[in-house]
């Protein structure tokens, strides 16, 4: 399949090109041989014990930061940030979040939205307060997770030092 181009997505703009490469390595690279089900890295780094889910946001938000930095409105910037929120926060359920990030593929929305936005003009509009706040609270769970990842490897390499 030609670069950029990616099923159920309209065809990318240039300027996204490199972000829409990515989108497909993270969500839907790879094809379970028989069926129509598709995936990508990400479901394969949540499975990394504590630190998958953050690792998965952190792409995520990468990803949207690159976006942006192509001149994504507001209003599509809390859209893009509300499919991340949503994928970070059920990835953080043990087995259900796996099987979430085989279908969700928050990424794969949110090029579609920048598609959609870049492309037709579609979702402009600011969303400046909510973004601050939405930013505000994720950057702090993703503050809460990190400490709780630290406390949990640090108590688990106790554990195994006691033993």
């Amino acid at each position: 399949m030609p670069a950029g181009k990616q099923p159920g997505v309209k065809p990318v703009p240039p300027q996204l090109q490199n972000v829409a490469r990515f989108v497909k390595l993270m969500d839907s690279q790879f094809q379970i041989p028989g069926t129509k089900i598709s995936f990508g890295l990400d479901p394969l780094i949540g499975l990394i014990p504590g630190l998958g889910d953050l690792i998965d946001y952190a792409i995520s938000a990468l990803l949207l930061i690159a976006m942006v930095r192509n001149g994504a409105d507001g209003k599509v910037v809390a859209r893009m940030i509300l499919n991340i929120s949503i994928d970070g926060i059920v990835g953080l359920i043990p087995v259900l979040g796996r099987f979430f990030d085989f279908f969700y593929k928050a990424n794969r929305k949110n090029l579609v939205l920048a598609t959609e936005h870049f492309g037709e003009g579609r979702h402009r509009g600011s969303a400046t307060s909510v973004v601050v706040l939405v930013l505000s609270i994720l950057t702090g769970i993703f503050i809460l997770l990190a400490v709780l990842s630290y406390f949990a490897i640090k108590w688990v390499w106790m554990f195994l030092h006691s033993l």
